[in-house]
């Protein structure tokens, strides 16, 4: 089998995606935004439990066209898993909505003018379900509105970007499948903290003293990897979005803080027991019945997740404690 590209290899999840196609014998290019995140990427999948012998490493940034044609050649098949995830929102949107529409579109129009095969392209939750609905139930059909009053930069970024992906992919040979995540917890491969692992940091340090009001779904990166590497093999993905989230109800971030006491005690004894004053929020139920159906897809419990989230920031050194 050709060599498959991999975007944001050195990324929270693009070093899972590495992982799992080096551990099902696949030989993997990576794009990194620097050749100095090399050495982390490799040590990263080396954790993951996959030889990185198989492992090519080139430089590309989303928003310079530099080495995207030397990225994809040769290559039948792209995860495009690079895109920024803020841990706070910025003052100008178009920090976010510029880099993720058109550093999708750069590595899309790359891929195409390839002959690339088919491209699984991380999206998110946020390009789905960020639109009220009645009953607060989503679907793969289901589109957040970018224009809606007051939406943050993020899920405007998210869903403008995919928008975009499936109107340049609309005509031509090169398939495109997108995954879905909802908040993907699970442990970390790279002591350098993105926003989902600084989130459960905060957790456990004391740093987050009351829980934010929030109600969201939770995936395991684990088994996001995974999706990408189903959605990729099945023929019957094409054209196709899939929602990403572990089965069960959504859950609020003061849930997760009761977790990680019940689970891990001390050393998750500063989570916060209080949530931040409000009105009560509806919980979104979030379908994966596509996912599991047509891929065969079998999330991880949130409950594992979680927890497997802060043993991995201990067994890294990276909690103070």
């Amino acid at each position: 089998m050709n060599r498959v590209l991999v975007t944001g290899g050195s990324g929270y999840l693009g070093s899972q995606v590495v992982a799992a196609l080096l551990r099902d014998g696949r030989d993997v290019r990576a794009t990194v935004r620097s050749l100095s995140r090399e050495a982390g990427l490799r040590e990263a999948v080396r954790r993951g439990g996959a030889d990185d012998a198989g492992l090519e490493v080139v430089a590309a940034e989303l928003l310079a066209d530099a080495g995207w044609k030397e990225a994809v050649a040769g290559v039948e098949e792209v995860h495009h898993v690079a895109s920024p995830i803020p841990v706070t929102q910025p003052d100008d949107p178009d920090e976010l909505i510029v880099p993720a529409r058109e550093g999708t579109l750069r590595v899309l129009r790359a891929a195409r003018d390839a002959g690339v095969r088919r491209v699984v392209l991380t999206s998110s939750f946020a390009a789905v379900g960020y639109t009220p609905k009645p009953g607060a139930e989503y679907t793969e059909a289901d589109w957040t509105d970018p224009d809606m009053p007051g939406l943050a930069a993020y899920p405007r970024s998210k869903a403008i970007a995919e928008r975009a992906a499936w109107d340049l992919m609309a005509d031509g040979d090169t398939e495109l499948v997108t995954v879905n995540p909802t908040a993907i917890f699970g442990p970390t491969l790279s002591p350098v903290l993105g926003s989902s692992m600084a989130f459960i940091k905060a957790l456990l340090d004391g740093t987050m003293t009351v829980a934010p009001r929030m109600r969201f779904g939770v995936v395991d990166v684990r088994d996001v990897a995974d999706l990408h590497l189903r959605a990729m093999a099945a023929p019957q993905a094409a054209g196709k979005r899939y929602l990403a989230v572990a089965d069960g109800p959504t859950r609020s971030f003061v849930e997760l803080a009761a977790i990680l006491r019940d689970r891990l005690g001390d050393l998750a004894a500063l989570a916060p027991t209080a949530e931040a004053d409000g009105p009560e929020l509806p919980r979104p139920v979030i379908h994966n019945e596509r996912a599991r159906e047509e891929l065969g897809w079998r999330p991880r419990p949130v409950e594992t997740s979680i927890v497997e989230s802060a043993e991995s920031l201990r067994d890294l050194g990276l909690l103070d404690r």
